[in-house]
C-alpha cells in the first residue's frame, strides 16, 4: 500500500512591505487596534508586474531543492490560488513552463483560504492511487491585487506570498488523513462579487462581514478538529504541532484552546505575513521546518477556513 509524505518545503515572500504604520496613513486605524484584533504587524506586497506564478516559482524551487528533486521528476503540479495570473491558462501551467518542464498534468484548485488543504488532499489521493510518485503542491496568492485599501474592515488583513511542498510516495504514512467540507449558502459573508460569467468585472475586491465570518470559522474549525481526532482514534495530547491557516490570532487561539495546546506548539507567522490565504499554511510549515521547530516524525494538524465557505484539515506525520 502506498502513502504520501512531505519530503520538501519551500516559501517565498515578496520584498515589498506594508506595515500597520503605513495603514495608519491610509485609513482611520492604529497599529494597536490592528494588532490587538488580528495579530498582524506587517504584510508582504508583490511588486508591480510580479505575479502569483512568479511567487510560486521561488517557493517551488526551494521545495524541490529540499526534497533533492528536479522539476523533471514531478508527476503533477497543483496550485491552490484565488488570484491566478490570468483567466487561462492556469497558474499551474504557467508555473510548469517557468520550471522548464512539460507533459505532467498541471492545474489550479480554488477553495480560497482552504485551498492548500484541498490541494494536499487531492495530491495525496493521486499518490495513494498509484498514479503519481512526486507531486508539487503550491499555495500562492497576490491578494493585494483584490484588496480595497479604503475598506478598513478587511484591508488590514491581506498579504502576498507562496508556500510549497513536495508530496512523495512512501511506504510509511505521512499524510494520515484529510477532511474537507464546504457550504455555499454563506457566499455573501466573504466574497469577491465580480466575475466573467456574470459579465461583471468591475467589482473585483474582497468583501467580508468580519464578525459573522469569525463566528462561523470558530465553530466549524472546532468541529473539524473533533472530526480529525475521532477519525484517527487519537487524543489531543498526541499532537506535537498545530499549523493553522493564518487568518486571525483570535481564531488561532480558540483552536489551540480547543486542543488544550500551548501557543508554544502553534506555528504563528501572521504577525509578519498577514493573511496570505492559500499560501498561509505552507508558508508557516516551511518556516517551522527550516528553523528546526518541526522535526521528522512529529505529528502535526493543519486546518483552514475560507470563503465559500470551505474548511478542511489534515493530520500529517512529518
Amino acid at each position: 500500500m502506498s502513502f504520501s509524505r512531505i519530503t520538501g518545503t519551500g516559501g517565498y515572500l515578496p520584498e515589498g512591505l506594508l506595515t500597520n504604520a503605513d495603514l495608519e496613513k491610509m485609513i482611520d486605524t492604529t497599529d494597536e487596534w490592528i494588532f490587538d484584533r488580528t495579530g498582524i504587524r506587517v504584510r508582504h506586497i508583490a511588486a508591480p508586474g510580479e505575479t502569483t506564478s512568479d511567487l510560486a516559482l521561488h517557493a517551488s524551487r526551494q521545495a524541490l531543492d529540499a526534497a533533492g528533486l528536479r522539476a523533471a521528476d514531478l508527476d503533477m503540479i497543483l496550485v491552490a490560488t484565488t488570484t491566478p495570473d490570468q483567466i487561462f491558462p492556469s497558474t499551474a501551467c504557467l508555473l510548469q513552463a517557468k520550471l522548464g518542464v512539460g507533459g505532467c498534468p498541471a492545474f489550479d484548485l480554488q477553495a480560497v483560504c482552504s485551498g492548500f488543504v484541498f490541494a494536499l488532499a487531492t495530491a495525496d489521493q493521486f499518490i495513494r492511487g498509484g498514479q503519481c510518485r512526486h507531486v508539487l503542491v503550491v499555495g500562492a496568492e497576490t491578494l493585494s491585487r483584490i484588496t480595497d485599501y479604503t475598506d478598513r474592515g478587511n484591508c488590514i488583513l491581506w498579504g502576498d506570498g507562496a508556500g510549497a511542498v513536495i508530496l512523495s510516495r512512501s511506504d510509511e504514512p505521512g499524510v494520515i488523513s484529510t477532511h474537507l467540507h464546504a457550504d455555499g449558502a454563506h457566499r455573501a459573508l466573504l466574497e469577491v462579487p465580480g466575475g466573467v460569467s456574470r459579465n461583471d468585472v468591475a467589482d473585483t475586491k474582497i468583501r467580508m462581514e468580519g464578525r459573522a465570518v469569525f463566528r462561523v470559522a470558530v465553530n466549524t474549525l472546532d468541529q473539524i478538529v473533533d472530526e480529525t481526532l475521532a477519525h484517527n482514534g487519537i487524543s489531543k495530547s498526541e499532537l506535537d504541532w498545530l499549523v493553522p491557516h493564518q487568518a486571525n490570532i483570535r481564531i488561532i487561539q480558540a483552536t489551540a484552546k480547543k486542543l488544550a495546546m500551548s501557543m508554544d506548539h502553534v506555528v504563528v507567522t501572521m504577525d509578519t505575513h498577514g493573511n496570505t490565504s492559500a499560501a498561509s499554511i505552507p508558508l508557516a510549515l516551511d518556516v517551522a521546518v527550516r528553523d528546526g521547530r518541526i522535526k521528522p516524525g512529529e505529528l502535526i494538524l493543519t486546518e483552514a477556513f475560507g470563503g465559500g465557505f470551505t474548511w478542511g484539515a489534515a493530520l500529517i506525520r512529518m
